[in-house]
């Protein structure tokens, strides 16, 4: 494992961290409480430190798992929840988005439910749950320097879900000093990981950018084949089929990134996400433990050589040499879609 640090805070994260969102709900396949315990701490065992969970997942159940499972390392991990969502007063319909809630009251009230659930008197990252531009009013802004006086958070991040908005949001975050700002990002998915980074690199900011999705919900570790069949209740069943067809044809392009022995295209994917020194840690999502071994190691392996990555890039701009639709226009948005629209951007799909 490597390790680098969010923005200028000093805070340490493992280049590969635990989503916990695969812990605490169904969407990602069923386990036990113990199962989702000992995958935790088996990252641990791969030397992963960095733990991001949030209040919403599980509606507060893999907040307690993680604390759980990490009580005897506490000291040892960086651990970061999400604030935003009103889920105690509105139920879950399906994979459906709750209400957003993100006020001066509710973020201070919510981050104490999340340390009650933690077992924890602080967290080190505290992200706003895909808030939208226009909730993050000056007095939020306070409130948040506020928690970080009091040592209930260390640093603060802005955590974008790219098909409900991103653009404005990603960028006030930058622009506001945010130390994080976590986004899908991965080599099908560029948009708007590398929008984050150009305008990180534009102003000199020290904001660190956190991707998930780094494996484009299966394409990139070939968890998704063209035989898989989802199960009703999981969540990358979302994608229209076209998308994964697409995605096959993409996959063969890309080859010439393993190396027997050496390299998974899983592990690779991972690597061209750490190419960028923006990407402070990438967070997959584990599903077993088999996974966290393999991942985990992925800092371990051969770094993508500078022709590996311009022969990314240069197939990612002629969109792999496919010449059809991937049916993910329902899907991309921001803000309503207008923001995009005057900048031809298209963003990822969650």
């Amino acid at each position: 494992m490597k390790y680098d640090t969010l923005g200028n805070t000093g805070i340490e994260v493992s280049e590969v961290g635990f989503g916990a969102w695969v812990v605490g709900t169904d969407w990602w396949g069923d386990r036990t409480r113990e199962q989702a315990i000992d995958m935790v701490q088996h990252a641990v065992d791969r030397d992963v430190t960095f733990f991001d969970t949030g209040d919403v997942y599980g509606h507060g159940d893999s907040e307690e798992l993680v604390g759980e499972a990490l009580a005897e390392v506490r000291e040892e991990v960086t651990v970061s929840t999400k604030v935003g969502y009103d889920f105690y007063n509105n139920p879950q319909a399906g994979h459906g988005e709750l209400p957003k809630k993100v006020t001066p009251e509710w973020v201070r009230t919510a981050l104490d439910r999340s340390l009650d659930r933690l077992g924890m008197d602080h967290v080190e990252l505290l992200m706003l749950h895909n808030a939208n531009v226009d909730e993050v009013t000056p007095d939020v802004l306070e409130t948040l320097d506020e928690l970080r006086e009091e040592g209930k958070v260390e640093a603060i991040g802005w955590a974008l879900g790219p098909s409900i908005g991103w653009l404005a949001d990603g960028d006030a975050a930058v622009e506001n000093e945010f130390d994080v700002v976590q986004t899908v990002f991965n080599l099908f998915e560029q948009t708007p990981g590398q929008h984050f980074i150009d305008t990180i690199r534009e102003r000199d900011a020290d904001t660190s950018v956190v991707a998930r999705v780094p494996h484009s919900s299966g394409l990139l570790n070939e968890q998704v084949t063209p035989e898989t069949e989802f199960e009703a209740d999981d969540h990358r069943a979302h994608r229209p089929t076209e998308w994964y067809e697409t995605g096959f044809e993409k996959l063969e392009t890309l080859r010439f990134l393993e190396r027997d022995g050496e390299r998974t295209m899983g592990q690779a994917a991972i690597q061209w996400l750490l190419a960028h020194d923006e990407v402070a840690s990438v967070t997959p999502t584990f599903r077993t433990t088999d996974d966290i071994e393999e991942w985990a190691g992925a800092p371990d392996t051969p770094a993508l050589s500078d022709t590996e990555y311009d022969r990314v890039q240069s197939l990612y701009h002629d969109d792999f040499g496919i010449e059809r639709d991937d049916g993910m226009d329902a899907l991309r948005s921001s803000v309503g879609g207008d923001d995009l629209d005057e900048t031809g951007m298209q963003s990822a799909g969650d």
